[in-house]
Formats: structure tokens, C-alpha cells, sequence
């Protein structure tokens, strides 16, 4: 059974940084995609970050672009999202997805961790 745990997050202001986690546990993780979504309220959840298990590619959407980085901690199973330059707009529940690359985002997600930014 595939398992994710988030960690990171937390509370800072506008300008400053966090880093997220993303720990998978249960499978080989060759071949697959790792990244977040965000979900603020009254919003849809949205496409933030992917990495390729290979860690040769990745993608961000172009809110994050030049301020997040997604990366891999391979030996550990573990993604991590280093987020600079944080805004307000960033403020959202961030959840981690694990999926084949053919079929991703996946069926597999992490529980969620709140980032907030405050102006």
C-alpha cells in the first residue's frame, strides 16, 4: 500500500521561505511522478510542481515559476518543494500526488499541509 506524509509548512511573511516534504513508502518509485497541488478556499485545487522520479524533468506552473523549486531526496524516497518568495496568494492547503508518469497526477495523495502567508 502506497503511503505519503506530508510535512513542512507553516506560518511566515510575505518574502520569506518554507519547505515542504513528501516522504512515499510501499513501492518502487522508477517510473513515476511526484508533485503538489494547492487548494485555497472557495478555490479550485491547482497545479503547483512535478518532478520525474528521474529527476529529469520538471514542471511548474507559472504562478511558482523562478520562486518554488521541487527536487528529490532519492535514497529517502522523499520530493521536497523549497518555496522563496512567498505571497499571500500562496496561502493554501498544499498536498503531495504520486502517479505513473503515462497517468499523472495520481491516485495517491498526502494528507495535506496549510502554508500561510501573511502580508
Amino acid at each position: 500500500q502506497v503511503q505519503l506524509v506530508e510535512s513542512g509548512g507553516g506560518l511566515v511573511q510575505a518574502g520569506g521561505s518554507l519547505r515542504l516534504y513528501c516522504a512515499a513508502s510501499g513501492r518502487s518509485l522508477a517510473g513515476y511522478v511526484m508533485g503538489w497541488f494547492r487548494q485555497s478556499p472557495g478555490k479550485e485545487r491547482e497545479f503547483v510542481a512535478s518532478i520525474a522520479w528521474s529527476g529529469l524533468t520538471t514542471n511548474y506552473a507559472d504562478s511558482v515559476k523562478d520562486r518554488f523549486t521541487i527536487g528529490l531526496h532519492n535514497a529517502k524516497n522523499t520530493a521536497y518543494l523549497q518555496m522563496n518568495s512567498l505571497k499571500p496568494e500562496d496561502t493554501a492547503v498544499y498536498y503531495c500526488n504520486l502517479g505513473p508518469t503515462a497517468f499523472w497526477p495520481g491516485n495517491y495523495w498526502g494528507q495535506g499541509t496549510q502554508v500561510t502567508v501573511e502580508s
